[in-house]
């Protein structure tokens, strides 16, 4: 079986960093500097800013900016648990809809919803740390079918094998067609799951093609087992769960996440402020605490963004979330990321106790540019934080 291969346009690490010419020397007062709002984030003042270049940061969120609709629709840094750059841009956006969703051309803000795409799946990733942290869950180890006695017609020996693990790390070994943008011929799989009257049974229903564990294969439909798992194992639907346990206490008070079928769309679905985006990278920064309060087990946290599987593009995987390498001034930093399709992307770097939220509007754009583009922004933020001492 081989491995899905479009996964540049998450953001890997053999992508060109995005080459910002200069437009001044000096950013103007107040470029890029964060509003101070009530949602409980410290922010940079001009005199206090030796974080990062602003400058840097300001000629190329201008660039950007000068492009007309460049497609990043806003990118916000923190550091040192400090939001410290906050810029929004004008593009189109996908808006959903009662028929689906329809393209806007959207003048982005802080109090504008964002579609997170993938970044979905981390999100999860964290309500089944505190699932297992609480006992509700018992184990990572736990057999897939142990969840799902309904589809106990569906087993197979092979299948038998298939372990929450294995759905955490993208590697049951079933078959999944998802390469393809979404063009309207439901070819591919996660279409296909969301048309079906069960999910969780189309899924366990496709063809084993190698055994659980050893090979990484993307597969949206993992998300559709853990948003049942998690809806059965704790009386409530995922968004409900992750509401109380993640989002009420990092004061997230604005957030939409969808349902398909009466399950939370884990795979996807979920819309984020970009500054809530940022306290979720923030919250894994810290050992997931937020502002002295422990939300999600440092062992929850440390276990699921350890390398477990080596992926696509120079990148591995942990548990739902992505871990990738960039430079940054001559020397290789490691990241862990939140990354969902069209450029949608939280990424944490420990070593530079950074993380950097970016939404864009590149859904349908499979183009190098648009992952040249994408990773760019992140590329370019890398070189704006000054060196360690």
């Amino acid at each position: 079986m081989k491995r899905r291969q479009f996964f540049s346009l998450l953001g890997g690490t053999a992508l060109a960093p995005f080459t910002v010419s200069p437009l001044y020397a000096d950013p103007p007062d107040g470029c890029g500097v964060p509003a101070r709002r009530d949602d409980g984030w410290p922010v940079t003042t001009l005199d206090n800013d030796k974080r990062i270049d602003r400058a840097a940061l300001c000629r190329m969120a201008d660039r950007l900016a000068a492009l007309g609709d460049p497609n990043i629709h806003a990118v916000l840094v923190a550091r040192g648990g400090r939001l410290v750059f906050e810029r929004y841009f004008s593009g189109s956006d996908e808006i959903p809809g009662i028929f689906g969703s329809r393209v806007e051309h959207v003048s982005f803000d802080a109090d504008t919803l964002h579609d997170v795409k993938s970044v979905s799946k981390s999100v999860a990733s964290l309500a089944v740390g505190i699932a297992i942290d609480r006992g509700l869950i018992g184990s990572i180890n736990e057999p897939i079918f142990s969840f799902f006695p309904e589809l106990s017609d569906l087993r197979s020996p092979e299948k038998e094998r298939i372990q929450l693990v294995h759905v955490l790390t993208m590697s049951m070994g079933l078959a999944w067609v998802e390469a393809t943008p979404s063009t309207g011929d439901f070819n591919n799989d996660e279409a296909r799951m969301h048309m079906a009257s069960d999910p969780c049974r189309y899924v366990l229903g496709l063809p084993v093609t190698a055994p659980p564990g050893p090979e990484f294969f993307y597969n949206t439909g993992a998300l559709a087992l853990v948003s049942a798992i998690v809806r059965k194992a704790t009386g409530r639907p995922l968004d409900e769960f992750a509401r109380e346990t993640i989002f009420e206490p990092l004061g997230i008070t604005k957030v939409e996440w969808i349902r398909v079928k009466g399950d939370t769309d884990a795979g996807g679905g979920l819309r984020l402020r970009p500054r809530d985006m940022a306290k979720i990278g923030q919250l894994v920064l810290a050992g997931g605490r937020w502002n002295d309060r422990q939300i999600v087990s440092s062992g929850w946290i440390e276990i699921s963004t350890a390398l477990k599987i080596k992926a696509t593009d120079n990148q591995s995987y942990g548990y739902l979330w992505w871990l990738g390498r960039s430079l940054h001034n001559g020397r290789e930093v490691h990241w862990i990321g939140a990354l969902g399709r069209g450029g949608q992307s939280i990424r944490i770097v420990p070593e530079l106790d950074l993380v950097v939220a970016v939404t864009a509007g590149y859904y349908q754009d499979y183009s190098a540019q648009a992952f040249k583009a994408q990773y760019g922004v992140f590329s370019d933020v890398l070189q704006a934080i000054p060196p360690p001492g």
